[in-house]
Parts: structure tokens; C-alpha cells; sequence
């Protein structure tokens, strides 16, 4: 097999060259989705479908990859094949198509058996150019005889990182998905996913043994979003500032534990927030109604853990927070994905602290020792984690960091879009004394304690403990206590991430000193602490730019009418209209069918049973 490089470089010329899509291609996109054309990477998706050459696509969330697979069946007039590994994307998925008039349908655990049968009978006689099933479903020997009857000859492979044991998400199950090629020899498999680095798109390809695959890697920079990275001082507090900006739009709070997720979402609920806690302990049946609540815009703000998958695909999420770092760059990029899908501003905010770090690191040894885990996954974890660390502490353009990683080159000298770029980060006055204060307080303390009780020395807190070592008569007692006890121990812990201070391993961690500690409490070494600038919350230029010509009292308008339907329909509000279709609908302001046609996303089908009701609400505003 072609070297997987030269296969991406052969195919990056081919994308970026472009092309016209063939006349067949476009009138599928204009029936079904009111498309009028392609992105250059979803052209040679389609056309390596279409070709049924096995393919890997790598394209940002966001970016369109669901058309890749969902035009060429319709073009060729066939039944393929999509896997997924979570039902809610499923459904939604299908529920989207079928309102754009597009036969589709899914196989899943939360059917009873009479529906599976009527979908089976339906698929069976043709009716639909889509079934989606996921991967422990699709190698059943149910499933296997009815794909064989139906001469299935193109399999989509969606989240195709979960194959990969180097990505963030492995799952066992997709292992199995390598028999497709045994089973369907004459079949192409296509490979789907928002984050892979160059080991990850590798290892893909050979798990699923792809033939000569057309290897298409898109750009993975998501300019519509805001990356902000700020020291977590009071999380709870900053989380619901940062709700503030968002008032009434959609939005996902990340933190890592159970627990977590449910306090921050009782404290948002207490600060009037419509909010709501999801977990995997939770009953399923409660995560469910959260899940539909959240998508019918009944609660704005879903509180979850990262560690479990949200299933989750509305398009008009306009926040994504971080209450905890993530355990990788892949995770991170993954799950502010979900951030702006319909491709207008969103913000992505991480609330960073090193503390994190160690506990991932805890969780991520207690967890090997429990499953007998390979050192060398261990070890590739405990990498993947020093990666999220160096993103989040490394002060440089987000975008520039984030494309980097996954090997691109970023083109632009300041995206104006994160907060390095928007000159929302400074150096803190007196960095190097404050560190020389707290370095000198380790030293007092003879290095045995952990970061707690230093910043309770330091700030002259009155604790049993602090008396019963007579630590209040050593010389840095009190010496910062001036200064909050969140920026102290955030002070403690930027240090430790410039490795100007060390944190043991374990359990009960304490601070350690080391040469560099010395240069600086020596005067050899300068040191730069950064804090956020303290700035009144306004629109940056992207985010004005998007609400150009939009009428917004319009547009609130448009979103009531969208989930009223959405409550008559018993559908989510942003499988019927995104966000980016009523901004523009608010934009032009249509008042005939004719001119309502020409809205990207309007297809016939939509267009046929929602048009009449859209063209009143707009009437009505005039």
C-alpha cells in the first residue's frame, strides 16, 4: 500500500485543486438540503463514495462530513451503511434527513422488536439509501444476512478514531470492524473523523485494512471559534460569568467527575441559569430527558462528565466551557467541536489549573492498575495529557497551537479569534518577587508539605495545623496576604507548570524545590506569572460580523416559530432549522416562495412544509 503521507500529500493537491461537482451531485444537494454547492475536501469524499474507493476523510466537526456519506447513495440510488457508535446521533441524524425528504432509517438497542422488524422489511425492499447501526449491532448475524441480501457495497465508518487505541476514545468494539473486509470483499469502506493525528490516521487505516484508500485530510482550524484559556480561581463563579454572555443560547459545562457536574449545575440553577447535570450514573432514562430537554431548548446549559459521550449534535451550541483541562488535544478539540456546527461564533473557554493535571495523571494509574492496562497505553495516555498541558500553559495563538498539533501549518499572524490574539492576557506585576516569596516559604516549611498548607503560610491563615508546627513565627508567614488565596495557590501552581517548582506523585503530593527554584530565589532567574486583563464583556470583530444585516428581533422571532414546530413535530428545535438558516432568513427578510428558495438550507421538502409558516412570521415583523 501507498505510504499513508504520500497517499495524504497526492490527495491535498487533488483537494485543493477542486472542481466543479458533476450536475447529478448537485441536484441531490439542492432536492434535499437547498445546497447550491460543495466544499472543495466534501467534492473528493463524495467522488471517492461515489467511485467506491475505500477512503479516510478527516474533517473538523462542523465541517460537513455527514454529506460525504449521505450524497452518494442518493446519486447511485443505493442502500450503504453508516456506523455509529451513539443511538441519540442516530436518531437525530435520521430525523434530520427525513425532514429534508431523504430516506433514511436506524437499527439501534432502544427499538422494541416490532419497530426493528418494520425498519428491516423497509430496508429489505430498498426504501432507504441510509441505515445507520452501530458497530456491535452491524456484525450480528441478523444484520450480517440482511446486508448481504441487500449486496451492501459501501460501509461509512463515523467517529473512525475509535478504532485507533493511540486516539482519545478507543473503543474495543470497533476492533471487530476490521471483518468487514473479510465479509465484503467487494465493498469500500469509508473512514470518518474530526481528530487524528498523522499516527492515529495511520493506525485507521490499517485496523480497517483499506485498500489504496483515498486519504483526505482537511484543514483542522475551526475559525468561527473563540478560544480562551483563563487560571480557574473560583470555577463556579467563572463558569456562570461566562453563561452571562450567553443568555438564552446553547451551551455544555465539561468537568471530569460525577460529582462535579452535579454541583456546578445546582449553582448555575441557583443563579437562575436553566441548567442540568449529565453523567453515566445517572438513570438512563433521566439522562434522556435531560438530553431532550436540552435539545427541544427547554434548559440552555447541559453540565457533563468528559469522560462520558454526550451524543449530543445540536448545531446552534454557542459556548462550550471547560470547568477541568481535558485528558488530550483530541478530547479538547472533540468536544469544542460541538461549538458552533452551523459555522457562526462560539466561545470555547477552559478554566486551567495544574491540580487537574495531577488528578488526571491519579486517575489515569489508578484506573490502568484496576484493568491491567498495558504500560505502553499508560504511558501514551500520560502523553496525550502533557500535551492538553503544554496547550493550556504555552501563551501563543490558540488556533496556531491547535493546527500545529495535528500537524498544519497555520497561515495567519493573528486570528483575532483567542485570547493571546485579542490581547486579553498580561504578565503579573512583581512576577518574579511574588515567585521568590512563595519558593522561599517551600524552603521554610523543609519541602514536606503540599500546596494547601504553603498558601496558608503565606497567607496567614490561622489553622490548627499552622499552630500546632508554630509555622506562624517563620519568617513567610503572612507574607502575601494581601493577596486572595485562589491567586495564591494559582500563583503555586504556574509555577510548578514552568517547572520552577515540583509537586510529588501520590496520594498527599508535596512541594519539592529544585535548581531552578534556587536561580530564582538567587536573583538569576526572572520569572513571568500571567493573569487575564480585566475587561468589560463586548462582541469581538468576528462575532460583530456575524450579525451584520441581522435583524435580531427577527431572528428571535424565527426561533420561537422553530420550536414551536419542533413541539408539534416531537423533533429537537435544530434538526428543523439552524441557526445559520434563520440569521440569514432574519438577513433577507424573503416575502415570496420564490426568494425563500434561495436561503441555503431550504431544500424542496422543507421548503414545500415549512415555507408558508416561515413567510408569516416574517410578514408578521414587518
Amino acid at each position: 500500500m501507498k505510504a499513508l503521507d504520500e497517499a495524504v500529500a497526492e490527495d491535498r493537491v487533488a483537494v485543493e485543486a477542486g472542481g466543479r461537482a458533476p450536475d447529478e451531485v448537485l441536484a441531490v444537494l439542492r432536492r434535499f438540503w437547498g445546497f447550491e454547492s460543495l466544499r472543495p475536501l466534501q467534492l473528493e469524499a463524495i467522488q471517492a463514495g461515489l467511485e467506491r474507493r475505500d477512503s479516510l476523510v478527516v474533517m473538523p466537526t462542523g465541517g460537513g462530513k455527514s454529506l460525504c456519506y449521505q450524497v452518494p447513495p442518493a446519486v447511485a440510488g443505493r442502500t450503504d451503511v453508516v456506523v455509529s457508535p451513539l443511538i441519540a446521533l442516530m436518531k437525530d441524524q435520521v430525523d434530520a434527513l427525513r425532514l429534508s425528504g431523504y430516506p433514511a432509517a436506524a437499527l439501534h438497542s432502544g427499538m422494541d422488536q416490532m419497530e426493528v422488524r418494520d425498519v428491516e422489511r423497509e430496508v429489505a425492499g430498498g426504501r432507504h439509501h441510509l441505515i445507520f447501526v452501530a458497530p456491535e449491532r452491524l456484525l450480528t448475524p441478523r444484520f450480517l444476512e440482511l446486508a448481504a441480501r441487500l449486496k451492501v457495497t459501501s460501509f461509512a465508518i463515523d467517529e473512525a478514531h475509535c478504532i485507533s487505541q493511540w486516539g482519545h476514545d478507543f473503543r474495543p468494539e470497533y476492533r471487530r470492524l476490521a471483518e468487514l473486509k473479510t465479509r465484503f470483499p467487494g465493498a469500500s469502506i469509508h473512514a470518518y473523523t474530526a481528530t487524528a493525528t498523522a499516527r492515529v490516521r495511520t493506525d485507521i487505516v490499517e485496523q480497517l485494512g483499506l485498500t489504496e484508500p483515498a486519504v483526505l485530510v482537511g484543514s483542522f482550524d475551526r475559525p468561527n471559534l473563540l478560544y480562551r484559556v483563563r487560571p480557574k480561581l473560583d470555577v463556579n463563579t467563572q463558569i456562570a460569568e461566562t453563561i452571562r454572555r450567553h443568555k438564552g443560547e446553547a451551551a455544555i459545562v465539561y468537568s471530569i467527575s460525577r460529582k462535579d457536574t452535579e454541583h456546578i449545575a445546582a449553582y448555575l440553577a441557583s443563579q437562575g441559569v436553566r441548567a442540568a447535570a449529565y453523567h453515566a450514573g445517572m438513570e438512563a432514562d433521566e439522562r434522556r430527558r435531560t438530553q431532550d430537554r436540552f435539545a427541544a431548548e427547554e434548559i440552555d446549559v447541559v453540565v457533563a462528565t468528559v469522560a462520558f459521550g454526550m451524543g449530543i449534535d445540536r448545531s446552534d451550541i454557542r459556548c462550550v466551557i471547560h470547568a477541568a483541562l481535558p485528558k488530550s488535544i483530541e478530547a479538547y478539540q472533540q468536544e469544542t467541536g460541538r461549538a458552533g456546527r452551523d459555522g457562526l461564533p462560539a466561545e470555547c473557554v477552559l478554566f486551567y489549573s495544574a491540580a487537574d493535571v495531577m488528578r488526571w495523571r491519579n486517575l489515569m494509574e489508578r484506573s490502568a492498575a484496576e484493568s491491567a492496562t498495558p504500560a505502553e497505553v499508560l504511558e501514551s495516555s500520560k502523553q496525550l495529557l502533557e500535551e492538553m498541558r503544554r496547550f493550556a500553559t504555552v501563551v501563543r495563538c490558540r488556533h496556531a497551537g491547535l493546527s500545529a498539533y495535528f500537524g498544519e501549518t497555520y497561515q495567519n499572524a493573528n486570528c483575532g479569534a483567542c485570547d493571546f490574539c485579542l490581547g486579553e492576557v498580561e504578565g503579573v506585576a512583581d512576577s518574579t518577587v511574588l515567585a521568590q516569596k512563595v519558593l522561599s516559604c517551600v524552603a521554610r516549611v523543609e519541602q514536606r508539605f503540599g500546596v494547601e498548607h504553603v498558601v496558608d503560610v503565606l497567607s496567614g491563615a490561622s489553622s490548627e495545623r499552622v499552630r500546632r508546627l508554630s509555622h506562624e513565627k517563620l519568617s513567610t508567614y503572612g507574607i502575601l496576604k494581601d493577596l486572595p488565596r485562589k491567586t495564591l495557590t494559582n500563583i503555586v501552581y504556574q509555577l510548578v507548570d514552568a517547572g520552577l517548582l515540583e509537586r510529588t506523585p501520590g496520594d498527599r503530593p508535596t512541594l519539592k524545590l529544585n535548581s531552578l527554584s534556587w536561580e530564582v530565589m538567587r536573583g538569576r532567574r526572572a520569572v513571568t506569572l500571567l493573569q487575564a486583563k480585566e475587561s468589560k464583556s463586548k462582541r469581538t470583530r468576528i462575532e460583530e460580523a456575524s450579525w451584520r444585516d441581522v435583524d435580531e428581533v427577527l431572528f428571535e422571532s424565527l426561533r420561537k416559530l422553530r420550536r414551536e414546530i419542533a413541539a408539534e413535530r416531537g423533533m429537537p428545535a435544530y434538526v428543523i432549522m439552524h441557526d445559520a438558516t434563520l440569521r440569514e432568513l432574519a438577513s433577507v427578510r424573503p416575502t415570496t416562495m420564490e426568494a425563500l428558495g434561495g436561503i441555503r438550507g431550504m431544500g424542496e421538502k422543507k421548503l414545500a412544509d415549512l415555507g408558508a409558516r416561515v413567510l408569516e412570521c416574517i410578514k408578521a415583523h414587518h
